[in-house]
């Protein structure tokens, strides 16, 4: 009964009580803590063209977040992302409009950047019908 007794005694009003502020969860699917290369460049051909090829830190469904030192993103930004990428003629990757939606300076000089993917372009065939230029 004693043990009983001590499970149902409350505390006084507000002792011991922590609260934490309630947060909104905005992301609509769970992430993955994954490295996959990925090509980035931008959709707009009136925006200066950049190659980002990157790893990215975490995937889900909906977005990406990777780490870059390239100041080329900015908010709102339109992007082709090819993922996985490789450059292996026999690869096959799939192309996707994203959006810059994150953006943050990391200790480290980099930039943390966060994609939301809005669509799927396509596949994306990496083969080529000529053979492989041979280095001379």
């Amino acid at each position: 009964m004693a043990t009983q007794d001590q499970m149902t005694k409350f505390l006084p009003s507000g002792a011991g009580r922590t609260f934490k502020p309630v947060t909104n969860e905005r992301r609509g699917s769970r992430r993955c803590k994954i490295t996959q290369l990925m090509r980035i460049r931008p959709s707009d051909p009136e925006k200066d063209h950049f190659e980002d090829l990157r790893g990215t830190v975490s995937v889900s469904r909906s977005g990406v977040y990777f780490h870059s030192n390239e100041l080329g993103y900015v908010l709102g930004m339109r992007l082709f992302v090819t993922l996985p990428y490789s450059n292996d003629p026999m690869s096959l990757s799939r192309e996707y409009l994203a959006e810059v939606v994150r953006m943050d300076l990391l200790p480290n000089g980099l930039h943390g950047i966060g994609l939301k993917i809005l669509m799927e372009m396509g596949m994306q065939h990496t083969y080529s019908f000529y053979p492989p230029a041979q280095g001379r």
